[in-house]
């Protein structure tokens, strides 16, 4: 059975066939938070601690952790600010090491620049997720011997040289051949978790569909776990949460095993605690149980993460399994 094993110092968190599906964090991402981008500019940090123990305490298994940021003041005094090779690196040195001294879930290191993939992966402690590499001849030459040199699991996007095609088998051989290519580093296939990329139901009707076979394809042919956007879906439409939150349930039941998403969203959050129960995977309804209670506290007048943090200090919190120091 596919097991992805993602680690901090202390935790480990398995993305699998049989297990609870995964949720990693997406809001430390400065890339459209202009308020986000200019606080880091400043060496203001505080967001993204703030928004790091907001996701551990609504649900976050793994918190994902983006540099992509544009710091337009310092670009019009020093020009090396306009190359992200410049800037992203050294950023994402720093944004993991805020992250790692306030919390204890595996991290998942996400940049377009490989350099800054290379900075996370050095600072990181344990074996994060590293997001990511697609189909693009240069950025599988770049990214894989990464992943091999790291012993890392890396999430595979399901586009290449040619772009993102419309036609989901196209985006399944996509996928193949990253899973062969990763074959030749010597990196297994159970440490290749694909995103089918999602398109948007209010652009494509079929969008929905066509994942939820991708993903059953992906599962069976290729035995991969799967991640994806899961607000990729509801892109340009109103009430957005009730779109995601029907989405992830399906999608589960379909095969996939985790997603890069928002997880201080109550509605979506249900949702999965649900789909865990009903697939099996929240042994005696436990996690659902909790996650009645914060609901509960809600009803009084707390926000989702300040009824999920009280519950966490409580001793409800969960973000993987404990592991034992050595």
């Amino acid at each position: 059975m596919t097991r992805t094993v993602i680690e901090s110092k202390t935790k480990t968190v398995v993305i699998g066939f049989d297990e609870p599906f995964c949720v990693i964090g997406e809001r430390i991402n400065p890339t459209g938070r202009k308020k986000l981008a200019a606080e880091l500019e400043q060496g203001d940090f505080s967001t993204v601690e703030r928004d790091a123990i907001e996701q551990v305490a609504c649900g976050a298994m793994v918190l994902d952790i983006n540099s992509g940021a544009v710091f337009s003041g310092k670009m019009a005094e020093d020009p090396r600010y306009a190359d992200n090779n410049f800037v992203e690196p050294p950023l994402m040195r720093e944004l993991i090491a805020r992250v790692q001294a306030i919390t204890d879930v595996p991290l998942c290191i996400d940049s377009s620049v490989p350099a800054a993939l290379e900075a996370g992966l050095a600072a990181c402690e344990g074996r994060p997720l590293l997001n990511s590499v697609t189909g693009e001849e240069e950025r599988m030459e770049l990214v894989l011997p990464l992943v091999k040199k790291y012993n890392v699991p890396v999430v595979a996007i399901s586009n290449d040289d040619t772009g993102i095609s419309e036609d989901p088998d196209v985006r399944f051989e996509v996928a193949r051949k990253i899973v062969q290519r990763a074959a030749d580093f010597g990196i297994p296939a159970h440490d290749i978790v694909v995103d089918p990329l999602v398109m948007p139901v209010g652009a494509m009707a079929s969008a929905g569909r066509q994942v939820f076979t991708l993903v059953q394809r992906l599962r069976t042919e290729l035995g991969v776990n799967t991640t994806c956007g899961a607000s990729n879906i509801s892109f340009g439409l109103p009430n957005r949460h009730g779109v995601n939150a029907a989405f992830l349930p399906m999608a589960i039941g379909a095969g996939m095993t985790s997603a890069i998403m928002n997880p201080v969203r109550s509605v979506e959050m249900e949702a999965i605690r649900a789909a865990n129960m009903l697939m099996d995977h929240d042994p005696n309804g436990t996690e659902w149980i909790r996650l009645s209670r914060v609901l509960d506290a809600m009803k009084e007048g707390a926000s989702f993460a300040e009824a999920s943090a009280a519950a966490a200090a409580a001793g409800s919190g969960r973000g993987g399994r404990r592991r034992a120091r050595g």
